[in-house]
């Protein structure tokens, strides 16, 4: 991964988690010393869920599924360029 690409993965978690933090959800960015930064969400039940922002055919994503799932799951991801995402990601995953 360039380096280019590694800013446009930070920018998309840090506004996501902004727009988050802005509908009162408890948020936190961590970036390891390894591998790709990771937006922590607690979700209603008191869990947390780690979101990711992925490249794939039709640009950046949010994601959240597990890190076990190999399938590409429907209903776990959310163009990260949507202007509601942050209201997509917190009904889904609260629901």
């Amino acid at each position: 991964m360039t380096a280019r690409e590694q800013y446009e993965r930070f920018d998309h978690l840090a506004r996501l988690g902004w727009d988050l933090h802005s509908l009162g959800i408890p948020i936190s960015l961590a970036v390891p010393v390894t591998g790709p930064p990771v937006l922590e969400m607690r979700a209603g039940n008191g869990t947390t869920i780690h979101i990711t922002v992925i490249r794939r055919y039709c640009g950046w994503v949010f994601t959240w599924r597990p890190w076990w799932a190999r399938l590409w799951r429907r209903d776990k991801w959310v163009i990260a360029h949507a202007a509601n995402a942050a209201a997509i990601i917190a009904a889904e995953v609260n629901a």
